[in-house]
């Protein structure tokens, strides 16, 4: 006679965890500023995670005095607003210079909550790795720290006119990934890069692919998009989404577009050139000037430059578009790429970064910046109906493997695998902090 035993039940995962986003609010529209896609993947994993049984504070920096000091999302998810420095003017350069009062405001929440309340930390981007390097040694509980962007890897890959990111960074990220008990990267690229360029012990190093929202991102009809945004029927869209700034390479698309124009002058009066999005980062300091550009280049009534819009309407363009282009310089992940796939665009997207996993073989990727090479893959897509089919039809399919409940329950795992081992505490200390009673707390 064979026996068989039942399977161990998997380990705990935390009640409560304090997600940390220091420089740019998960309520921020995306596009502008410095809110871009990390906004999004914060805040949908936070919803999914607490539909999942794991409540989430988000702590975020106060940035306007009318903010209300604590938003409740949804149940099980809400985002504190932290007083820290000046509410506006200050960029993310000069943030360094808060932390310290960005962590007293947090350990004032915490004084209010019974000892135990978070069960882990779980940081975004370098800034709020330092607080919850600090959050987490204070508490007694591990600290899992995602990099979203890392300034070794943009430093190797700056675009023409950009500026490097600073030594201060880099150190900070260094001090961070020797800290923090488990990091998430986006793809197995990044956790390459982590272990490659950042000494990080592999067996720290845990891949959770970011998601989509595939209740919004979805394939629809082409015509109808246009006609709700006011295209012309018969328009060749190339469309951007994103940050207005270098590393996102806008101006490669307007470039690229110029040149297909060009080639093809039957093409010129046809033609939409649509930018998503506002100034960010050194495109802030240093404008791009996207439209002096069109202009000088002979485009510039071919020139849309839209500001953020919400998801709905954002789903829409995808729609509408031949072809959506992700000419990156550096992309942890590309987000972009994902949603664009969703609603049954073909993406034609730089070979950099995450892009490669995050486009799969359900689109074109394209081997540097070159104006004439982009001109051609722009070209290709988006003057190819049957080719435009196919991309879009697959793009849809592969999207399929990226929701947001997916990447929570990979972050879940990686939250049970750091609990099993807290650092710094006692085994009789971590569960008696863990018998702790879920409290609530102003």
């Amino acid at each position: 006679m064979t026996s068989t035993s039942a399977a161990s039940p998997p380990a705990p995962g935390p009640r409560r965890v304090a997600m940390v986003t220091v420089h740019t609010s998960p309520l921020a529209q995306p596009g502008t500023g410095d809110a871009g896609g990390m906004n999004v993947y914060v805040l949908e994993v936070a919803r999914q995670l607490a539909r999942a049984g794991t409540a989430v504070d988000l702590f975020t920096r106060a940035t306007s005095a009318s903010q209300p000091d604590v938003v409740q999302v949804e149940p099980g998810v809400v985002v504190r607003h932290v007083p820290a420095g000046p509410y506006e003017g200050l960029s993310k350069e000069e943030l360094p210079g808060q932390l310290c009062a960005f962590a007293a405001g947090m350990m004032r929440v915490a004084a209010h909550a019974p000892a135990g309340y978070y069960d882990l930390v779980h940081s975004h981007y370098w800034l709020s790795g330092q607080v919850g390097w600090l959050a987490a040694d204070r508490w007694g509980v591990p600290l899992v720290h995602s990099m979203h962007t890392m300034a070794r890897v943009k430093n190797l890959h700056l675009a023409d006119g950009d500026e490097p990111e600073p030594r201060g960074r880099e150190i900070g990220e260094v001090q961070v990934v020797e800290a923090a008990d488990r990091l998430v990267a986006n793809t197995r690229r990044e956790a390459d890069e982590l272990v490659e360029l950042y000494d990080a012990e592999p067996e720290r190093v845990a891949v959770a692919e970011p998601g989509v929202d595939l209740a919004t991102f979805t394939p629809g009809s082409r015509a109808e998009a246009r006609a709700v945004l006011g295209l012309p029927p018969d328009a060749v869209l190339l469309l951007f989404v994103g940050r207005v700034q270098p590393l996102k390479g806008p101006d490669v698309l307007v470039r690229a577009a110029a040149e297909l124009a060009r080639r093809r002058p039957d093409l010129r009066e046809r033609l939409v050139v649509a930018v998503l999005g506002g100034a960010s980062g050194s495109g802030v300091r240093t404008p791009m000037g996207l439209e002096d550009l069109a202009a000088r280049l002979g485009i510039g009534d071919r020139l849309r430059v839209v500001p953020p819009v919400e998801r709905a309407t954002l789903a829409q363009w995808y729609r509408a578009a031949d072809a959506v282009a992700v000419p990156s310089h550096s992309e942890s992940f590309g987000l972009v790429a994902v949603e664009a796939q969703a609603c049954g665009a073909p993406v034609v997207a730089a070979n950099v970064g995450g892009l490669p996993t995050a486009v799969g073989d359900a689109g074109v990727l394209v081997d540097g910046h070159d104006t004439a090479d982009w001109a051609t893959a722009l070209g290709r897509v988006a003057l190819d109906a049957e080719r435009r089919r196919v991309l879009g039809r697959r793009g849809a399919e592969h999207a399929q493997g990226f929701g947001w409940a997916r990447t929570a329950e990979k972050l879940l795992a990686v939250y049970r695998g750091a609990l099993a081992a807290p650092k710094d505490v006692s085994i009789h200390d971590a569960q008696r902090l863990r018998d702790v009673p879920p409290a609530v707390i102003p």
